[in-house]
């Protein structure tokens, strides 16, 4: 796909501000033992406003599935964005815990209208269903954010402490993001039913329920892996028999494997559809895993699960966000994402502490079995997915 001049330019204000608000949210990652320290709480605490946010996020992303179908994805970024200042003022002014979880919340609520979902819908507006290649070419820079963002915080947290960075990252919001969804994002044109034969019901509605809810199930068995997977990953290889730093040195690689297996789904330049793409990176992970449990933690075996891991995660993120668009149309994709991010926060935010404990009390083949699981089920219902695909070819964008 070749993007015009009026993507490019959408790309480049989502790059923006989707890179600013993911890597704000990380602050908890650089300042947990100064947070823990103020706020008088444990580490485990201080990471359970991230549980919070999320839970947030997927409470509030069904009532804002209206909001994105009547006014737009411009609009509801621009009100999220205002709703996340205060959240990061009020975080620095938290003295105790009862406050900080107020402010995860609210941030919580600002990024069920800002982040991910609020981006694909815009994308969605602009190119409907050839949207994959640009949600692809997103994807690829926002997976830099914890890069970017981390020195950041931590230079910002040297110069002025937790609480003046939470200030800084007010300001930017209100100052960088608000500016750029008001004045450089698209306003919204007339959405279409693309594909929708004349005198069938469009959208959803064209849709059976049952596939819709297969839908969810494979992206929640999915992102239950990765985000779990990804919080505990530095434990996992340290129960494999690594040391700290070895775990540390491989744990380290995998976003750039991630980042380079997106690559590779973007150069495929909407070739196949997302349904594809879970199919042949859905196929890595239950591999991966299995290899490791039959390894017995040796070097080489770490070194193929990381690199088949990351590649297959890597391009799951993208077929997360692009499956919807093979059996959603302009006018329906909206709601079917806010209805999705629901289920997708909920996993981002349990799947994180159930695996820690499975880990705790299992060692890490409890936690590999669990994957394992997970994975195949996934990969199973990406199959049934595959042959419920619409027979009606998309329009071009």
């Amino acid at each position: 796909m070749k993007f015009d001049r009026k993507l490019l330019g959408v790309l480049a204000v989502l790059a923006v501000t989707q890179l600013i608000g993911w890597g704000t949210i990380g602050l908890p990652a650089i300042v947990s033992r100064e947070l823990a320290a103020d706020l008088n709480i444990s580490l485990s605490a201080v990471f359970a406003g991230t549980s919070v946010f999320y839970v947030a996020m997927g409470l509030c992303a069904p009532w804002l599935a209206k909001a994105f179908t009547r006014h737009g994805a411009r609009r509801v970024m621009m009100a999220g964005t205002i709703v996340a200042a205060p959240g990061f003022v009020l975080l620095s002014f938290a003295r105790e815990p009862i406050l900080y979880y107020i402010a995860w919340s609210i941030l919580g609520i600002a990024g069920s209208a800002t982040l991910s979902t609020g981006a694909y819908i815009m994308l969605n507006e602009v190119a409907g269903r050839q949207a994959k290649s640009a949600i692809g070419a997103l994807m690829l820079v926002t997976g830099l954010s914890s890069s970017i963002f981390w020195p950041t915080t931590s230079f910002l947290n040297d110069l002025v402490g937790w609480r003046g960075t939470a200030l800084v990252y007010a300001a930017i919001m209100i100052a960088v993001c608000l500016p750029l969804h008001a004045f450089f994002a698209p306003r919204r044109g007339k959405v279409t039913h693309e594909g929708v034969p004349k005198g069938q019901a469009a959208g959803a509605q064209a849709i059976p329920r049952s596939t819709f809810g297969l839908v969810i199930a494979a992206l929640v068995l999915n992102a239950f892996v990765q985000f779990g997977l990804g919080a505990i990953l530095i434990e996992l290889l340290k129960a494999e028999g690594l040391s700290a730093a070895e775990a540390v040195a491989f744990g380290s690689m995998l976003g750039v494997i991630q980042i380079s297996a997106r690559g590779i789904d973007f150069l495929g330049r909407g070739r196949w559809d997302g349904i594809t793409t879970g199919l042949v990176a859905g196929t890595a992970l239950p591999l991966a895993m299995l290899l490791l449990m039959a390894s017995d933690g040796s070097r080489w075996a770490v070194a193929a699960f990381i690199l088949l891991y990351g590649l297959g995660s890597g391009a799951l993120a993208v077929a997360r966000a692009t499956i919807p668009l093979v059996f959603y149309d302009q006018a329906a994709f909206a709601r079917a994402m806010s209805m999705i991010a629901m289920p997708l926060n909920f996993a981002s935010a349990f799947s994180p502490p159930i695996l820690a404990g499975l880990l705790t009390h299992t060692g890490s083949r409890g936690v590999l079995a669990l994957t394992v699981l997970c994975s195949c089920a996934s990969l199973a219902i990406l199959v049934l997915l595959g042959r419920r695909r619409p027979t009606v070819a998309p329009a071009a964008a």
